[in-house]
């Protein structure tokens, strides 16, 4: 067969930083792309509580301006280069209820944790894979960036959605000087975070738990697979994407969400 090596999904010798790494879909990552081969460094505002030891831990709050700078300062002092950039901070922080329930701060901070600080890390680490006409950066998106729910997450799905925008945008700059972009958004996964949502839901409309998990996934359109996804299986599927097996992929947004509208 021609060309093996488009094949292969190993990462030996790539040095890999993946944002909120220290829990849910960022640890999962952190975890498949060090059993790959890579070198794998993780930040986030506070150190895990456990996390995999062959994991470089770097403190960093990057929704603050400043911090991914000072964060890439110490990577290329202790580490080195990054290869594949993996921008998985984010969350929710602003309350449910539509657009009397948000202020101005709240959609700043839904802004600045979900689309400024990519932008302000790919803008640090850019100029090194260009140099090299190597890398990949992968934004960790959502499906409520194509299908948002206005009583639950709207200031952030927006967030997301200009995020989706940027990720394609950028591709269209770097992609033809060696550097893939891509995002990935996936549905409902069964992480800490998810349960959470639940819960302030739950809690906001005055229901149970499992009936907020129910209507969430109506509103949702559905899991036609049946269920949430695992963090893992969102994790293999980054791994395929940055692995050299991939080559060929960049500018898309996948949708990872078992089948649901929000990918149609």
């Amino acid at each position: 067969m021609e060309n093996q090596s488009a094949y292969n999904m190993g990462l030996a010798g790539k040095t890999a930083l993946v944002t909120g790494g220290t829990k849910g879909i960022g640890q999962a990552i952190a975890d498949q792309l060090a059993q790959a081969g890579a070198t794998v460094i993780v930040t986030a505002r506070n150190p895990p509580g456990d996390t995999n030891p062959t994991h470089h831990f770097i403190a960093a709050d990057l929704a603050r301006a400043g911090q991914a700078a000072e964060l890439v300062r110490e990577i290329h002092d202790t580490v080195g280069q990054v290869d594949i950039l993996i921008n998985n901070a984010g969350g929710i922080t602003s309350p449910g209820g539509g657009f009397s329930a948000l202020t101005d701060t709240d959609w700043e901070n839904e802004l600045q944790l979900n689309l400024m600080a990519a932008i302000r890390l790919d803008r640090e680490l850019l100029p090194g894979m260009l140099d090299r006409k190597s890398g990949v950066i992968i934004h960790i998106s959502t499906s409520s960036g194509k299908q948002p729910l206005w009583d639950v997450n709207m200031a952030y799905a927006t967030a997301k959605a200009a995020l989706n925008c940027y990720s394609k945008a950028l591709s269209n700059e770097v992609s033809g000087k060696g550097v893939r972009v891509l995002a990935v958004s996936p549905g409902a996964v069964k992480t800490l975070a998810v349960e959470q949502l639940v819960q302030s839901f739950a809690a906001t409309a005055g229901i149970s738990i499992e009936a907020a998990s129910e209507g969430l996934m109506n509103k949702m359109g559905g899991i036609p697979i049946g269920r949430p996804a695992d963090p893992e299986e969102i994790a293999a599927f980054v791994h395929f994407i940055v692995s050299p097996a991939a080559s060929y992929l960049t500018g898309s947004n996948y949708f990872v969400d078992g089948g649901g509208l929000s990918g149609v």
